[in-house]
C-alpha cells in the first residue's frame, strides 16, 4: 500500500481476507493482465478452492487507511468487482516479482 504509486491498480478478494495485489508500472494495463492480477488476489485467498470469487480493482489513490484500523485494513468506494475463478496452474506458471 505505501509502495504503491497512487495511479497504480490494486485487487483483492470481496469480503475474505487474502492477499492484495497491484498491477505495478503499468498505468494501462490491458483487460488480460487485470483477470490476472484478479486470480492472483483470488487465489491467495480464502477463496481458493471456490469456482467463482469475486476481486474488487480499484486505483491505489481511492484506499483509505483508517486511524487506528487494524494492520492490512482499508476502505474504499469507487471500485469495479471482477469475477474469477483461481486456477492453480495458470498461477503455478505465472512470473510473479
Amino acid at each position: 500500500f505505501k509502495m504503491a504509486r497512487k495511479e497504480e491498480l490494486w485487487f483483492h478478494a470481496k469480503d475474505i481476507p487474502g492477499s492484495h495485489v497491484v498491477i505495478s508500472g503499468n498505468l494501462n494495463p490491458t483487460d488480460e493482465v487485470k483477470t490476472d492480477a484478479a486470480e492472483l488476489a483470488a487465489y491467495f485467498s480464502k477463496g481458493r478452492l471456490s469456482n467463482l470469487v469475486q476481486v474488487d480493482m480499484i486505483e491505489v489513490k481511492k484506499l483509505n487507511k483508517p486511524t487506528g484500523g487494524k494492520p492490512g485494513f482499508v476502505t474504499y468506494t469507487g471500485q469495479k468487482t471482477l469475477r474469477v475463478t483461481p486456477n492453480p496452474e495458470k498461477i503455478q506458471s505465472m512470473k510473479i516479482k
